[in-house]
């Protein structure tokens, strides 16, 4: 290989408001905070990453100021001089030196991957074996807390042709209140439509088996999350129970998690996320135990903006049976974007852009109106 290198990373942050305030067990976002990461190579190419959370520090450990810092700080003087092309060498330098942080490491690689996708003229996606799909079917979170607004909001989103299926937010009310909010929505849109429920952790194991009772029998599609994320046997235990499938999320963050729920039989559905398993590589080990456990596929999100969405929809495209779809609806979420070229969503489903690398390029004076001082 000819000589090339990492000359320089450069961060920032980016508040982009929401359309709506977007209900969690955790907390409510206004905004969406991203770490964009533009990573410059001596052969003139720029790779361009996103690192993003939820809700500030009320999800997980990392924080979008503590990302920009600890990439600053830490990751850029291991990063300058290193040869862009060795994303593997690289990434296991970061691993070797900086414990945990898959947040911002998962940024990391998606400017080294957009960066070669560019050198080579070819999509992300085909670094992994290639696209087996150009369109991702995308749930759409119902989150505005009110029943009506919220059957309103599904029905007028079902007509458009933009989502077939739908997501609630639960577990910050009393159990009971949160079973009618989603079985009054589940009967309206009827059972030609899915509807599925995030609980974020909220239940204990006890009030979980009471409520998922209702909500299977309420028709309800899946599950996700319903405990806390180090109870694996909890979660075996639920699976073991109930018919309607039991998802992991936040229990599913690292590949050594996805092998123990395997193990033990602890979930029927596994949410893919870029960010928590800290690379597509790694997430793209987590799909090949889950296929091999007969554990479903689902493409999650943090509510990334364009850059981050696509970065995992160029990797769930390489996925040859992702049987729950995606939620890839960040960008939708957001009053606004920061690329020149949004991405389009049409007939239910994400349609990923043409072109090198992530196929999109950032907006600079969007970029400028949006960035935080």
């Amino acid at each position: 290989m000819s000589q090339l290198t990492i000359l320089h990373i450069e961060t920032m942050i980016v508040d982009l408001p929401t359309i709506r305030p977007h209900h969690l067990s955790m907390a409510v976002m206004r905004k969406q905070s991203m770490v964009i990461i533009r990573l410059f190579c001596s052969d003139g190419i720029e790779g361009i990453g996103e690192s993003t959370t939820i809700g500030g520090i009320s999800y997980a450990d990392e924080f979008p100021e503590g990302i920009k810092l600890a990439i600053d700080t830490y990751f850029a003087p291991l990063l300058i001089g290193q040869d862009p092309r060795s994303i593997n060498s690289i990434m296991s330098l970061l691993d070797k030196n900086i414990s945990g942080n898959n947040f911002a490491k998962s940024g990391i690689e998606t400017a080294l991957l957009d960066a070669q996708g560019k050198r080579l003229n070819v999509p992300i996606s085909s670094l992994f074996g290639g696209a087996i799909t150009t369109a991702l079917p995308v749930l759409w979170t119902l989150a505005s807390g009110d029943t009506q607004t919220d059957i309103d909001e599904a029905l007028k989103l079902i007509a458009q042709k933009r989502h077939h299926t739908f997501k609630l937010k639960i577990g910050s009310k009393d159990p009971d209140t949160d079973v009618a909010h989603v079985a009054a929505i589940k009967a309206a849109l009827g059972r030609d439509i899915r509807v599925t429920v995030d609980v974020n952790q909220a239940w204990t194991e006890a009030v979980a088996k009471r409520a998922i009772k209702k909500l299977q029998a309420a028709g309800v599609d899946l599950i996700e999350q319903p405990i806390v994320k180090s109870n694996f046997d909890g979660l075996a235990r639920l699976t073991s129970y109930f018919e309607v499938p039991i998802m992991a999320d936040e229990a599913a963050a690292t590949v050594q998690d996805v092998f123990k729920l395997a193990k033990i039989h602890a979930v029927s559905v596994i949410a893919l996320k870029n960010a928590k398993a800290g690379g597509l590589r790694a997430m793209q080990q987590q799909a090949a135990i889950a296929q091999g456990a007969g554990i479903a596929l689902y493409g999650g999100t943090m509510l990334e903006g364009s850059i981050g969405s696509l970065a995992t929809a160029h990797l769930c495209a390489t996925i040859p049976d992702l049987q729950w779809g995606t939620e890839l609806f960040g960008p939708l979420l957001l009053t606004d974007d920061i690329v020149k070229k949004t991405i389009v969503y049409d007939n239910y489903a994400l349609q990923i852009p043409e072109g090198p690398g992530l196929g999109v390029e950032l907006d600079m004076n969007k970029i400028e109106k949006y960035k935080r001082n």
